[in-house]
């Protein structure tokens, strides 16, 4: 649709100078889209939308317009479909460093907070994190494990962080990313 996928496309499109906009590069964009629908909410979304289930199922099919994560997902993909199928003339040699660029657009802090994360990935510590059984809690925990920086360890009942893991849909498991 025009807010999820138009602006994406044609990012990635630019950003690799494609000559056309193909089928490969909407397929990758759909993937891409459903790769998020699917993915475990940040707390920044779940924070924009309020109380609002946002974990994949009948009400919830497609990312929210606003999802910050929209922009290093899609256009990413979008551009990779680009230089596969052959329409990019400008193809890019360091896609992390793309990603981390496009990043830049939507997270701020970014740039200054990019050292410290830099330094935590090094040697990730163990955290505990009181009150693991809030929502709040375990979206930080599944942040700290996604980007590697610590080693979080959850207060709180197992059964009722297990519940509430289930329910918003993260991708973290007991004993293996947390303790």
């Amino acid at each position: 649709n025009n807010v999820l996928c138009f602006p994406f496309i044609f990012r990635g499109a630019l950003d690799v100078g494609a000559t056309a906009i193909n089928e490969e590069m909407k397929l990758a964009a759909v993937h891409a889209i459903a790769e998020l629908a699917h993915a475990e909410q940040s707390e920044v979304v779940a924070s924009a939308y309020g109380d609002q289930d946002l974990s994949f199922g009948p009400e919830y099919i497609i990312p929210k317009p606003f999802d910050p994560r929209l922009i290093v997902k899609i256009a990413p993909a979008v551009a990779k479909a680009a230089m596969d199928s052959g329409v990019a003339t400008r193809p890019i040699a360091d896609f992390d460093a793309y990603i981390e660029k496009l990043s830049e657009f939507v997270y701020k802090t970014n740039l200054f907070m990019k050292p410290i994360f830099s330094q935590a990935r090094k040697e990730p510590k163990r955290v505990v994190l009181a009150e693991g059984e809030e929502t709040r809690v375990l979206h930080a925990t599944q942040e700290l494990v996604s980007l590697g920086l610590a080693k979080p360890i959850l207060v709180g009942r197992p059964s009722v962080i297990e519940m509430r893991i289930q329910k918003l849909g993260l991708q973290i498991k007991a004993g293996v990313d947390f303790e």
